[in-house]
């Protein structure tokens, strides 16, 4: 089987989160529809929550802790990413859009993304396409038609009847995604300082 690697960007504030929750939906939609194409999955998960002090701290002074320095490779040498941010007041969380500023700049270039969100009504849903794909589109990620939005009442699958309800959603949007991630070669990026000797290669021959 040929292997492909997919990271889950959480932006859940609370536990338990209902965005966590809509993310571990999608990642097992989209691992099972890689599965069934013949290809292989690593899955891994960023939970924002656990970074929010480090991503500050980046912010601030430019380093980047280890947990956070290797959430942000996770990504940029991602095959895919599924990225889910809570709505508040009209819009993506505000820890979700810091830690999209302190990566590299091009970490999601061409990269398929699946994009998702939750809040309480319905009437949040919008904010996927007026702030989230256009921040991604700006990222030049590569995402897919289908963005998921889980209002409270999808979860007890009592939705808008003119909407499908959560489960068909999430396996339409997995879909895609798994269509761009199968077609897509594997692509390895390198760190901004991976050509950069080590101090042990520098002094090995002192």
């Amino acid at each position: 089987m040929t292997s492909r690697s997919i990271v889950v960007v959480s932006g859940g504030v609370s536990q338990p989160s209902s965005t966590r929750l809509l993310a571990d939906r999608l990642a097992e939609a989209t691992v099972a529809d890689l599965t069934a194409r013949g290809i292989d999955t690593t899955l891994e998960v960023v939970e924002l929550r656990g970074l929010a002090h480090d991503v500050v701290d980046m912010t601030l002074t430019g380093y980047a802790r280890p947990d956070l320095a290797a959430a942000q490779a996770a990504v940029a040498g991602a095959d895919g990413v599924i990225a889910v941010s809570p709505v508040f007041t009209a819009s993506y969380a505000g820890l979700f859009k810091s830690f999209l500023d302190v990566l590299e700049t091009d970490a999601l270039q061409g990269t398929p993304v699946l994009l998702g969100a939750t809040g309480g009504t319905s009437r949040h849903s919008l904010v996927l396409e007026h702030a989230m794909r256009p921040l991604f589109a700006y990222l030049r990620a590569d995402v897919v038609p289908t963005t998921v939005f889980a209002a409270t009442d999808d979860w007890a699958e009592a939705g808008d009847d003119d909407v499908k309800p959560l489960p068909d959603r999430v396996r339409r949007a997995a879909a895609e995604l798994a269509e761009r991630v199968a077609a897509r070669p594997r692509v390895t990026r390198g760190g901004l300082y991976d050509a950069v000797p080590s101090f042990e290669d520098l002094l090995g021959g002192a």
